[in-house]
């Protein structure tokens, strides 16, 4: 009774106390020599103040039952002599982060302090409970990091390309990243280093905070070149960028814990960078000027004396003039000739000053003007500087032009009468005029031109008047110019029309535009209707075309749009469309003065579709007839044609099909179909679960090509399954080598198709009933392979499945085997299969690498799966066949089968462990299966007890051990 309250007591004791717990920092932990670690340690559970003090000591590898004392919270005596030194001048100290957790700082490390650490924590609870120290491990490396650049001084100009290289490498053995940063320092000390573009540990760039945007505009990059350099670019350098640069390279390991440690830090040399900055500012006299003003530009650059430059003038991003810096100036051809009569003039009035001039200045000088500048450092060496754009120079003419019409709206036909005025023209005027139709965005069709002296010329398309009549464009005494067109055509007439005024004076010219828009109404309309919009294939349709017009119409004929069925000339003439030739033979067209009626008898599926009549109107006695006056298009109609109804019938009863061989053949029987039909069958399997979907399994069209389902698509499976026609009305699936995995009910789906003069069409389809396919064996079946496993396997390794025969076979018996895993399809898949004969045959070919049967014994056809994969998982099972040969030369016939019982197979990942796998189950399932294990730990600590108290006498007891421990030094550390 008293071991049990002693268990029950300790038991709640623990559980409202908790006990005493010391963790330290998890290792291994490899650090390099000369670095800065820092190890943490912290205690849990205690009693006693909540200042807990620590004492540190080392294992050294060459003694690892020796401690040695490093450092103490409260022993100032507590170190060995050979880290006393290093003690007292804080090469070696303990941070106290709170109560109960400190940090140990190692500021240098040597090889010598590698070993394993422990943190201990002298006790200040009632009595022993718990543990009091932990340990862990410190390898001290070699450090292998290296950087390097060499130190130079560069001076560039704003806006020039710096380029600077980093080599870094290391030869640790551990797995380590590095990380390389570029930082710019432009004070007396280290704390003023700007962070410029760093590339982390984790292969990541991360600009600095100054520098952010020109990262994300790509003026600020760190490349990798090979396998050690790291180059910096910076693209448009600024005033900003100058001072000392350098590259710091940082080696990085991942401690047990996950967490990234730099371990090793090195900069390189410093580059000195100057920019200088130079200036270029262009000006203009004026930035609005009038014909025949005179402009000038300067191009001023603020630079050292002894600098030379080259300059570069644009207009329009087109260059004009450049001057070398030599002084040389050279004109671009275009402007040669100004140049030559003195209206251009560029030269350099001193070493910073550049000009240029243009006298009487047109509209074509007018737009953005731009001075480049680039400077010579070595001859042949051009580095650009700065390209300074000005304001537009904006040049205005005096010469004034409106645009207006007459005749804004036009019926198609009417007269379209134009008129452009031309104002403050002091020299001789040409003139055109351009149609831009709106059919053709960004297309202009010159109309009709006036020269200078008065010539008049037409465009192409207007140079002919049998159509739109004799075009006539005049001036009159108030300097408007009128086109009139006599007879517009249609729609396409329509749109803009632009009115283009070009001045000449001194062998310049200036052009102003304007423009007017016109509408053309074609006042014309056409409805199509049918009174029916459903026929039967053979039966006849009528259309009929109503046409309307604001105006008299005598002669309109219908036409089919997108392909056309036939034409009716305005003198009676019927052209038949070559895209339909069905339709020629079997239309007619009749017509009254405005309404037309088209009539199709022995309708074919060729003419369902969507119709439309297109009207046009000729004008009388205007030729050529081919260019209609106007034109419309009417409403679409759309006609479906009904197909002959499908007589088809398929029998639907259902059956079974039991065979003994291997092989089986399910039937497709058709009852009725017209006589000229011809037929697609497509056989499907329903596997015997439930709940799965029927699996496609081949599809014999009309034409007998064959088309597989992805089930069945491999080529073992399609030399298994075979769809055949037997008679005009069976079709067969034959199943060759039938296992016990296709099983289950199938069915064919029967498609009628019908030749109909110009194609063939499908009229309907028919269900068959359900065929079950099953085994029946003519020998007694003694096969018996009932009993379920299941097994689990670690990833890559190897895991058997058993599949074993109990008892002895005839001596003239053979055996075939097939396994097979258990899918969601409901359509289980056979993975290999050994024929009676010895042949091994693979159907899943994927997996044929990894499947044996190593066959120790005649009645053992266990299957060996090698490198186990995650998908691997789940249900397996094996069929076995018995053969027996009824005579000598006579076929071999199955006389019993048995299928196995379910191998389960479960897969477990490489890192899993069993430990793993009881802490991930749920709480209460660890709580009893832990339960057990206590109890015996308590009855075994009550035991020990009372044989402490039996030796009393003898002052064994634990509490006087403690007790006696505790103020004994020597004893302690022993």
């Amino acid at each position: 009774y008293w071991v049990t309250s002693f268990i029950l007591s300790s038991f709640l004791y623990s559980l409202t106390t908790g006990q005493r717990l010391v963790t330290v920092q998890k290792g291994p932990l490899y650090r390099t020599e000369g670095s800065h670690i820092t190890l943490w340690c912290k205690v849990s559970g205690y009693q006693g103040p909540a200042e807990q003090n620590f004492q540190w000591s080392i294992y050294l590898p060459s003694a690892p039952e020796r401690e040695v004392q490093i450092v103490s919270t409260v022993d100032p005596s507590f170190p060995y002599a050979i880290y006393t030194q290093r003690v007292r001048g804080r090469g070696i100290f303990v941070e106290r982060l709170q109560g109960d957790a400190v940090l140990l700082h190692i500021t240098e490390l040597q090889e010598r302090d590698a070993g394993q650490y422990e943190c201990h924590t002298p006790n200040t609870d009632e009595r022993y409970f718990g543990s009091y120290s932990a340990k862990t491990n410190l390898t001290v490396i070699p450090d292998t990091l290296s950087a390097s650049m060499a130190p130079q001084a560069l001076s560039h100009m704003e806006g020039d390309v710096v380029e600077l290289t980093c080599e870094v490498s290391k030869a640790t053995a551990q797995h380590t990243h590095l990380s390389v940063g570029w930082y710019l320092l432009q004070g007396a000390g280290e704390q003023h280093a700007k962070e410029i573009l760093t590339l982390s540990k984790d292969f990541i760039l991360k600009p600095g905070p100054s520098y952010e945007q020109r990262f994300l505009e790509g003026d600020v990059q760190l490349n990798k070149v090979g396998n050690t350099t790291y180059k910096l670019v910076i693209r448009g350098v600024k005033q900003s960028d100058q001072g000392q640069l350098y590259c710091e390279a940082a080696e990085w390991i991942e401690d047990p814990d996950k967490t990234w440690k730099d371990i090793s830090r090195n900069q390189t040399q410093r580059t000195w960078l100057a920019v200088l900055n130079l200036s270029v500012d262009l000006t203009a006299t004026e930035p609005s000027l009038s014909e025949g003003d005179t402009l000038q530009l300067s191009c001023v650059v603020e630079a050292p004396k002894s600098s030379s430059f080259q300059v570069i003038w644009l207009l329009n991003d087109m260059e004009v003039a450049r001057v070398d810096p030599h002084g040389v100036l050279t004109w671009e051809e275009e402007y040669e000739e100004r140049a030559k009569l003195g209206q251009l003039r560029a030269f350099k009035p001193s070493n910073t000053v550049y000009v240029l001039t243009i006298s009487e200045v047109g509209l074509k000088d007018k737009g953005t003007y731009q001075c480049s500048v680039s400077e010579m450092k070595t001859p042949g060496d051009l580095h650009s500087i700065q390209t300074v754009v000005s304001s537009g120079i904006q040049v205005d003419s005096h010469l004034r032009l409106s645009v207006s019409t007459s005749t804004p709206r036009v019926t198609a036909g009417d007269p379209l009468i134009l008129h452009c005025e031309v104002q403050d023209a002091t020299g001789p005027v040409s003139l055109r005029w351009w149609h831009l139709p709106p059919q053709q965005p960004g297309h202009r069709e010159l109309v009709a031109a006036m020269e200078q002296d008065g010539t008049l010329s037409l465009g192409s398309a207007y140079q002919d008047g049998g159509a739109r009549g004799s075009l006539r464009l005049q001036k009159d005494s108030s300097g408007t110019f009128t086109l009139v067109i006599p007879s517009t055509l249609d729609e396409e007439d329509g749109g803009q029309y632009r009115c283009e005024a070009t001045q000449w004076s001194r062998g310049q010219n200036w052009t102003v535009k304007g423009e007017a828009a016109v509408m053309i109404s074609l006042g014309l309309h056409a409805t199509l209707r049918s009174r029916i919009a459903t026929v039967s294939y053979g039966q006849s349709f009528e259309l009929f075309c109503q046409v309307g017009a604001s105006y008299a119409l005598e002669e309109v004929p219908p036409t089919g749009p997108p392909h056309e069925l036939l034409q009716l000339l305005p003198n009676g003439t019927v052209l038949w469309g070559t895209a339909q030739p069905h339709f020629q033979g079997k239309a007619q067209l009749a017509k009254t003065d405005t309404s037309f009626r088209l009539h199709i008898h022995s309708t074919l599926p060729a003419n369902e579709g969507t119709y439309q009549c297109e009207v046009e109107v000729w004008r009388r006695n205007v030729l050529p007839l081919g260019q209609p006056a106007a034109s419309t298009s009417s409403n679409a109609v759309g006609i479906k044609v009904v197909l002959p109804e499908s007589k088809l019938q398929v029998a639907t009863k259902d059956s079974s099909v039991e065979i003994v061989s291997s092989n089986a053949a399910i039937e497709c029987r058709i009852l009725f179909a017209q006589n000229n039909s011809q037929f697609a069958v497509t056989w499907y399997l329903l596997p015997p679960l439930a709940d799965t979907k029927p699996l496609k399994i081949v599809r014999a069209s009309y034409s007998s090509i064959l088309e597989y389902g992805s089930e069945f698509s491999s080529p073992a499976q399609k030399s298994r399954f075979l769809s055949q026609r037997v008679s005009s009305n069976i079709f067969q699936l034959q199943i060759l080598s039938a296992h016990l995995g296709d099983q289950g009910s199938y069915y064919c789906v029967v498609e009628e198709w019908l030749w109909l003069v110009d194609g063939w069409y499908k009229l309907g389809e028919g269900t068959s009933g359900r065929t079950t396919l099953k085994f029946k064996l003519s020998g007694e079946q003694v096969l018996s392979l009932k009993t379920n496993h299941s097994i689990s396997a670690r990833e890559g390794e190897e895991a058997t499945l058993p599949c074993r025969l109990q008892g002895a076979l005839l001596a003239r018996s053979h055996l075939s085997a097939t396994w097979f895993q258990v899918k969601g399809s409901g359509r289980d898949s056979a993975l290999l299969s050994l024929q009676h004969d010895g042949t091994v045959e693979y159907p899943e070919e994927r997996l044929a690498a990894r499947l044996f049967l190593r066959r120790p014994s005649a009645g053992d056809f266990s299957l060996t799966l090698s490198s186990v994969e995650r998908g691997d998982a789940g249900a397996y099972y094996c069929q076995l066949q018995e053969w027996q040969q009824q005579s000598k030369g006579k076929d071999w016939a199955v006389q019993a089968l048995a299928r196995s019982g379910y191998t389960q197979l479960t897969t477990i990942p490489p890192e899993s462990t069993v430990l793993s796998r009881i802490c991930s189950s749920p709480p209460l399932l660890n709580f009893i299966l832990y339960l057990p294990l206590v109890l015996i730990l308590l009855l075994a600590l009550a035991v020990f007890c009372w044989y402490c108290k039996f030796r009393k006498s003898k002052k064994s007891n634990i509490t006087g051990w403690m007790m006696e421990l505790e103020g004994n030094e020597e004893a302690k550390k022993t």
